[in-house]
């Protein structure tokens, strides 16, 4: 089975619609949340794990699949599918955020980043080319072009230069994945759209990418410091001007707010580290506001994190039972947790894909809204 993408349903008062996304390892059902496994592991959590809270797409980091354990030891042992032993599609990026990310450690030319490795200062280079070489030989079933994300507060010429390297870089990609691939590669290659805050720089770049004709489309470069209010605008902004037949991704945007307007704004992807990290941290997200668990209300409280929740932490567990696992440092608390939040993440899909089926996405979103914020002020733990 290749790539194809599919629009099975139109929401009629906003631009939000149902998909069905086909790759080689799976379908995927749109709008979607890819839980992040950036290195080859969703963090606490198995594959049967993931499968039995009904993850369909997972998302691998190339940068740090590259520099530990290195993508060709990876091709040898199978592929990344069999590495991790996850059955379903992945998609990996391309490497591009980490030259966001770890911006004290590169150096950015026209022909690509020389970074210095966050683990033993090695230094090694990633350019289009390299990008899509080791994306290859991880074998995800999505790969990303190879992009500049500069950072929300850089001048307008910095900003400038990063859309001209990534539309550059995007076309050395796509040619690399066309050529030295063609014969065995049924690797879908998405490109990602930056321009900042400015709109006239997002438009160029979606223009020159779409000339390119990409099966699927990306919008970086957002929730990087920007505030909430661009991260909307930019959204729509972007999804209004990609096609209407080609799947639309959101990278890195993650709160629950944000996807609902995201999914009206027309966005079929989102992946984001929030469920997983603030699980960790001692935060359940719920519908009725996140919970810092380790809190001292929940010392003795005996119901689950969220009521009325199906995940296992839900049917099983107290808040304070998860309170205790917290304070005594036991990892299991941390697990449960992801539990809870990657369930939610999921369900929120399903739900979001329902209400746009029946036509009460306004409706669900507004209230869903409402009464996360109505939340009650974390107490600090004693």
């Amino acid at each position: 089975m290749g790539f194809s993408f599919q629009i099975l349903a139109q929401d009629a008062h906003s631009a939000a619609r149902i998909g069905r996304l086909r790759t080689p390892h799976g379908i995927v059902h749109t709008p979607a949340f890819m839980p992040v496994g950036t290195r080859a592991a969703v963090k606490t959590l198995t594959p049967n794990l993931l499968t039995d809270l009904g993850a369909e797409i997972i998302l691998g980091n190339t940068y740090h699949l590259h520099v530990r354990p290195g993508a060709s030891l990876i091709a040898s042992l199978g592929g990344l599918h069999r590495f991790m032993a996850w059955p379903r599609p992945i998609l990996t990026d391309s490497g591009g955020f980490q030259v966001f990310s770890l911006a004290d450690l590169r150096n950015v030319t026209d022909e690509g980043v020389t970074f210095q490795s966050h683990i033993d200062g090695t230094r090694l280079f990633i350019g289009p080319r390299e990008a899509i070489q080791i994306q290859h030989q991880l074998g995800a079933d999505i790969i990303m072009t190879f992009d500049e994300c500069p950072p929300a507060t850089a001048p307008r010429s910095v900003v400038a230069d990063a859309v001209a390297r990534t539309t550059r870089w995007a076309r050395i990609c796509l040619e690399e994945h066309q050529h030295a691939y063609a014969e065995e590669n049924q690797q879908a290659l998405f490109a990602i759209v930056q321009g900042g805050t400015f709109d006239d720089l997002r438009r160029r770049c979606v223009d020159e990418l779409l000339a390119l004709d990409f099966p699927g489309y990306a919008i970086g470069g957002v929730a990087v410091g920007e505030p909430q209010e661009e991260i909307e605008r930019i959204t729509a902004l972007c999804a209004e001007l990609l096609p209407q037949d080609r799947p639309r991704y959101l990278m890195g945007v993650g709160r629950p707010e944000d996807i609902l307007g995201a999914v009206q704004s027309g966005i079929d992807l989102f992946d984001c580290v929030l469920p997983t990290r603030n699980a960790r941290n001692g935060e359940a997200i719920t519908a009725d506001g996140d919970l810092p668990i380790k809190a001292g209300r929940f010392k003795d409280d005996p119901n689950p994190v969220q009521p009325g929740c199906t995940c296992y932490t839900c049917r099983t567990f107290s808040r304070a039972y998860l309170r205790h696992l917290f304070n005594v440092g036991e990892s299991l608390g941390g697990m449960l947790l992801t539990i809870h939040n990657v369930h939610f993440y999921l369900q929120l899909m399903a739900d979001i894909r329902a209400a746009i089926s029946s036509g009460t996405l306004s409706h669900y979103a507004t209230q869903l809204r409402e009464r996360r914020a109505v939340a009650s002020v974390p107490e600090p733990a004693p």
